[in-house]
């Protein structure tokens, strides 16, 4: 897979999570992909069904989940993205009762891609940062 290749996938990966298109997860992820959360977001999941689960699951607490890369590099197999994650909570996250704010965190992501599909995801977030603005103790970022 060429660079540029691998650069449109990750992209359009982000894509299904700012608008929880979940019927193209089958384009962008391996059948039997593995996405490796932080440790605080519970266990990886595994396979199409799963990932929906996690998308859906998101976007129900934060329904205007919205995730925009600011760096990315790529390699023909394997891509690293940074990214800024925005939502406003309206159900309970990690044990925090909705608070209807809005919270603005960065994370990293890295892909390995296999087939011309993600086959494997690490994902690592700024959870003390979010947690902070849920909490009263942070604002979001401007710039």
């Amino acid at each position: 897979m060429s660079t540029q290749a691998s650069r449109q996938l990750i992209l359009a990966l982000h894509d299904i999570w700012n608008s929880g298109s979940v019927e193209q997860i089958p384009e962008i992820y391996g059948e039997n992909c593995a996405v490796h959360w932080a440790k605080g977001w519970g266990p990886a999941s595994s396979g199409h069904a799963q990932i929906k689960e996690a998308i859906l699951h998101t976007r129900s607490i934060f329904p205007d989940w919205h995730e925009d890369v600011l760096d990315m590099v790529v390699t023909p197999d394997k891509v690293v993205t940074r990214y800024c994650s925005t939502g406003t909570q309206h159900k309970e996250y990690l044990g925090i009762a909705a608070t209807g704010k809005k919270v603005q965190f960065e994370e990293i992501s890295i892909y390995r891609i296999q087939d011309s599909l993600v086959v494997e995801q690490w994902c690592l977030g700024d959870d003390l940062y979010c947690i902070a603005q849920l909490k009263g103790g942070g604002k979001p970022r401007t710039g």
